[in-house]
């Protein structure tokens, strides 16, 4: 077997792995050690190679960034478990009730807040199909505007800090965290005007598609509602600031300001008496179960990125990618495409653990701000969650809709929000300085 030959075939090795079925963890793995197997057999390198994995692992476990990995996954759980999405759906659907195309405006609202607070794409868009679809589908929304909303919506926690995913591509890229997360600000506060900006449309162009609630359906007014909606509102907003404004003004770490939010979440369940021994049991154990599952798709991913150096791979992706026309955004164009298509089978941790190390090293060969990369990155593997027909956030929501709605109502609603995404990518690529602006 040729030398040149070994980074393809262990390129194409994985790819036949996944397509098996296999966990990613293990398929990175194993692919890793069979080509390390047939390298030292033919002489290609030396077996002192290996040696370099013991400590590379022990890097893993002693990296501490990765913890505000658990940190905001476990605030997470908790402000969902204690019932603060259904408080603010609530309040926020009398708040916009008036407003054609007011249920659709609070779904958003609430969105972005449950992104800010909880970060956990499943428990938003499930709290939301189960509160919200109901509701908007009584008051006559359109099916595919309802279910479209409410999964774009929920996959907002893959972009508004505190970003799980911006967390890992910090870590793959070799950026700070918090640069990564005042990065993001912008692009995910437009993500999110874009999204109110095609609801605005729809109202505009199809007004029975989202009519505003009846007058007997809003059952808070005056003093009332603004009292509901301060004290709704006001604890999530806290908490944010606790979290992100200690992070961006410098007081803390992200990791420190994961465990800070923790905590805040553990005070909120306690002051809405809503904390127990069994919520708490819930929320620890998805918890380690998620925790887990990163740092196994880390080891397999360090295994499978040492052979692949030790077979020049880094240099065979190099060549590959800095030989397109075009320069930079030849290579931005086609990177961007890749991702894209890779969305439809893969999810955003695979993707980031798999293809990210391979593309660092180029856009940092080519000059290009690895923080801008990473964020331009983070909004297009967001489409992982909506592309039917394997997006994550279409199966949580199907498994609440009710049976009136069929999952190619599902399926037709997320493709406009899809779009807006892919838009999203281009207006960061047009105006870099949307990112660069919130450095």
């Amino acid at each position: 077997m040729s030398f040149e030959i070994m980074a393809p075939l262990m390129f194409v090795g994985l790819i036949v792995f996944l397509l098996l079925g296999y966990p990613v963890a293990f398929s990175l793995a194993a692919n890793g050690l069979l080509f390390s197997l047939i390298g030292i057999q033919s002489g290609f390198f030396e077996f002192s190679l290996l040696q370099a994995l013991p400590e590379r692992v022990y890097g893993i476990m002693a990296n501490a960034t990765l913890l505000a990995i658990p940190f905001f996954t476990f605030m997470g759980l908790i402000l969902e478990r204690s019932g603060m999405a259904e408080e603010l759906l609530e309040t926020m659907g009398q708040l916009f009730g008036a407003v054609r195309g007011g249920l659709a405006y609070a779904v958003i609202f609430v969105g972005a807040l449950l992104a800010a607070t909880t970060g956990v794409v499943a428990a938003s868009v499930i709290a939301m199909g189960l509160i919200s679809l109901p509701i908007m589908l009584r008051y006559g929304y359109d099916k595919r505007l309802a279910t479209g909303i409410i999964a774009a919506s929920g996959s907002l926690a893959q972009i508004i800090p505190p970003s799980l995913v911006l967390i890992v591509l910090s870590d793959q890229l070799g950026v700070s965290v918090g640069d990564m997360y005042r990065g993001a600000l912008v692009p995910s506060l437009l993500l999110t005007g874009l999204y109110v900006g095609y609801v605005l449309a729809v109202t505009l162009l199809r007004p029975a598609a989202a009519p505003a609630l009846p007058v007997e359906a809003r059952t808070l007014r005056g003093g009332a509602l603004a009292s509901s909606a301060m004290v709704t509102i006001l604890p999530p907003l806290a908490l944010i600031f606790l979290v992100l404004g200690t992070i961006f003004l410098g007081v803390a770490t992200p990791t420190e300001g994961g465990a800070m939010g923790a905590v805040g979440a553990l005070a909120l369940a306690t002051m809405k008496h809503r904390l127990s021994l069994d919520l708490l049991r819930q929320a620890m154990d998805s918890t380690a179960k998620l925790t887990t599952f990163v740092v196994f798709i880390l080891i397999g991913s360090t295994v499978f990125s040492l052979v692949f150096r030790g077979v020049n791979g880094d240099l065979w992706v190099e060549g590959l990618l800095t030989a397109l026309p075009g320069g930079a955004l030849g290579f931005l164009l086609v990177v961007n495409l890749l991702v894209f298509l890779l969305a439809f089978f893969l999810d955003f941790f695979e993707i980031a653990f798999i293809i990210v190390p391979l593309l660092a090293p180029v856009a940092h060969k080519l000059g290009i701000d690895l923080v801008w990369f990473g964020v331009l990155l983070g909004v297009n593997m967001q489409t992982s969650f909506l592309h039917p027909p394997f997006g994550f956030a279409l199966f949580y929501l199907r498994s609440v809709a009710p049976k009136a709605i069929r999952t190619s109502d599902i399926y037709w609603g997320a493709i406009p929000f899809v779009v807006v995404q892919v838009l999203m990518v281009i207006l960061i690529l047009t105006f870099p300085g949307l990112v660069r602006s919130g450095l």
